[in-house]
């Protein structure tokens, strides 16, 4: 693991993520393990799965977690963590504000081609996420096995329940069948958390949580209630990414605070910037009437979404290092880590290569893509550019 850095050292890395990482949230941990895990060497394959797990079962957007806790662990501390997050979230918030504001339009073929052409991105970062850590995490039968169940309990059971259960499952069978060689404390993650700053974390989570529905239902202040809608969903949902937009849809089409037509076009615009779903609350809350709205509007939703994961990521961490620690919980992880990789192969199914690859030329396209980051070890932003000029190029033809 690399030595520890700055948070602006943090905040330029992320931010040239955040600029170049297209494709959702499963596509991110690709872009995070290229850059930060094999480039950079800020943390190993083993710590990085173990963060890819905690998010997995915390509420929240687990990629901006995973990272947010990354830029903790680099930045020394909450301010390397919010580098990271800053970084990571500006792009996409900017544009999707701007968007909101009238400035932008992405509309016609040659955008939706230019979207398609994404979307075979994530196909080829997602494979080559997957085939890097499957040889590092399950390069033996018995975590072998464990990464096939886990696709078989994310694909029967569905959703983030089917995700849960998948690393519970490899955490048992991980337990039984995957006893640890490594002595207690080996690979320790020096997070530079206390116990009480976590637990005045996870206190301002439930603080948050409580408040601010009694302090909007009783004295109906807009920018309250408006806090407390996008709080909540960040605060309810498993998975992140598309798993929030009913939630969103509940909290601001059916009060009237914006029209479906307008909510969707926004979540059209979502999917063709870089970086994360969640960042859709900008446009959200720049778009939302009554007021606040425009740029208050938009910092109030942004920051409300983002806040609860947050602050459950960084409650958490002092408490999964220690957890960690104990060869019982080694041999745990080992089996868990196997079960991310099944996860992720899950994902590339569905939804990641069900909505892209819909044609042969689709498939030579991402399969390009794939060789280009493995074979070639092209940069990822690379990638991006001649897939989604070959999107854009087929729309013309």
């Amino acid at each position: 693991m690399g030595a520890v850095g700055s948070p602006g050292e943090v905040f330029r890395v992320f931010l040239k993520l955040g600029l170049t990482s297209f494709g959702g949230p499963i596509a991110h941990l690709g872009y995070y393990r290229n850059e930060l895990v094999l480039r950079r060497r800020w943390i190993d394959e083993e710590g990085y799965a173990d963060l890819v797990a905690l998010c997995q079962f915390l509420p929240g957007p687990a990629s901006s977690q995973v990272g947010f806790t990354l830029g903790v662990l680099r930045g020394n501390g909450l301010m390397g963590g919010l580098a990271a997050w800053l970084g990571f979230t500006t792009p996409s918030a900017l544009v999707l504000f701007a968007f909101a504001l009238g400035a932008a339009a992405f509309t016609g073929p040659l955008a939706d081609g230019f979207l398609h052409g994404l979307k075979l991105v994530a196909v080829a970062v997602v494979a080559q996420a997957i085939w890097g850590m499957a040889r590092s995490l399950a390069p033996d039968r018995q975590r072998a096995g464990i990464a096939l169940a886990a696709v078989a309990l994310a694909v029967f059971v569905g959703g983030s329940l089917g995700q849960i259960a998948a690393i519970i499952f490899g955490a048992l069978a991980g337990y039984r069948l995957c006893p640890s060689d490594r002595p207690a404390g080996a690979g320790h993650l020096a997070f530079p958390v206390s116990r009480r700053q976590a637990m005045m974390a996870l206190g301002l989570f439930g603080f948050l949580f409580v408040l601010p529905p009694i302090i909007a239902g009783a004295g109906g202040n807009q920018g309250v209630a408006l806090f407390d809608a996008f709080y909540h969903s960040g605060a309810l949902v498993f998975g992140g990414g598309h798993v929030v937009l009913p939630l969103l849809q509940a909290e601001v089409v059916a009060p009237g605070w914006t029209t479906s037509e307008v909510f969707l076009a926004g979540y059209g615009m979502a999917q063709a910037v870089p970086g994360p779903l969640f960042a859709f609350a900008a446009y959200l809350g720049a778009i939302v009437d009554p007021a606040p709205h425009g740029l208050l509007g938009a910092a109030i939703a942004l920051v409300a979404i983002f806040l609860p994961g947050l602050l459950l990521a960084y409650g958490m961490l002092p408490f999964w290092d220690r957890f960690r620690s104990y060869p019982a919980a080694q041999a745990a992880m080992r089996g868990a880590n196997a079960a991310v990789v099944g996860i992720l192969a899950a994902a590339l199914y569905h939804p990641v290569w069900t909505s892209a690859v819909l044609s042969p030329q689709d498939f030579a396209a991402a399969a390009t893509g794939f060789l280009l980051l493995t074979v070639w070890r092209a940069a990822p932003w690379m990638v991006v550019l001649v897939l989604a000029a070959f999107g854009t190029l087929s729309a013309m033809l």
